[in-house]
């Protein structure tokens, strides 16, 4: 094994610890969906959980909440894998990254980007304030690019490739299988996408990150989203020209002098049809209204 170093529903409720405490999860089903021999995808509350197992060890791409730690590593022991080597954090948000702390205290070993580890340490202030994570929690491996795990028979690549959803966003592709994970990138679930500007995210950021990964898979590529049942190419393609359609009616009403107050009184994502979901298209294009005054 070896490790080589490279040049971001419901379940979104609880972001943080705190709220993340208030649920009940006893009634929470951890259910396992194989995509290829030593690759799965675990559901349960908050984001998708990837597993990669076999020979070398067990790796984990988000881990959910602390309190479902038991049920997550019940279903890997069922997958017959054995217990979590390595995690990746695929970004910060409690519901990707609640179960670090018990995982860590257990010897995994933590991997994520820079700013993940940083905002983690940090926590956050403000409206649904979020406290420091204890130091067993944090990330022990971090890379500004990524990293690439050579274990299983499988090249798992680990990539920054510009964020969007936060500013620590994480892909995860594993070569050989040709299955990617997309951590909070891609929503398959009502609504829409969530771009969390006080993490640095930016639909912008998130769009470059899109295209990035539509030009590396392919047709038959299995995408795991962040959220949501496991989804294709195509699929991830029509998400991102979605994102695109909605950027330039919101970057539209902004070039012609209307307030960001104004944009969303404007309803100009009215015909999407989208559903209801976490985040709603008033949310959706004040993010978007934010992201192009960032990037200014």
């Amino acid at each position: 094994m070896h490790f080589k170093a490279l040049a971001a529903g419901t379940a979104l409720l609880a972001l943080a610890a705190p709220a993340a405490a208030q649920r009940d999860f006893n009634e929470v089903e951890i259910t396992a969906e194989e995509l290829a021999p030593g690759i799965a995808v675990l559901y349960g509350a908050g984001g998708n959980i990837g597993v990669s197992h076999g020979e070398d060890g067990t790796v984990l791409i988000d881990d959910q909440f602390a309190p479902l730690t038991e049920k997550i590593e019940a279903a890997i022991a069922k997958l017959g894998a054995t217990p979590v080597r390595f995690v990746v954090n695929t970004h910060w948000h409690g519901d990707h990254t609640g179960g670090n702390e018990n995982l860590g205290e257990k010897g995994a070993l933590i991997f994520a980007h820079d700013n993940v580890r940083t905002r983690l340490a940090e926590g956050r202030e403000g409206e649904r304030p979020i406290p420091p994570a204890p130091e067993a929690a944090l990330p022990v491996v971090t890379y500004e690019q990524g990293v690439s795990f050579h274990l299983n028979g499988e090249r798992v690549d680990v990539m920054f490739v510009g964020g969007g959803h936060t500013d620590g966003d994480s892909v995860v592709h594993w070569t050989k299988s040709n299955v990617v994970h997309m951590g909070d990138l891609y929503f398959k679930i009502p609504g829409y996408p969530y771009i969390d500007t006080r993490s640095g995210g930016n639909v912008i950021h998130a769009m470059n990150s899109l295209d990035a990964v539509i030009r590396m898979i392919d047709d038959e590529t299995k995408v795991i989203p962040g959220h949501g049942p496991m989804s294709n190419k195509a699929e991830l393609v029509a998400y991102r020209a979605m994102m695109g359609d909605a950027v330039s009616r919101v970057r539209a009403l902004r070039d012609a002098g209307n307030s960001v107050e104004e944009a969303v009184a404007a309803k100009p994502l009215a015909g999407f049809n989208r559903g209801e979901g976490f985040i709603g298209p008033d949310e959706f294009v004040t993010a978007i209204y934010t992201s192009l005054e960032q990037a200014e």
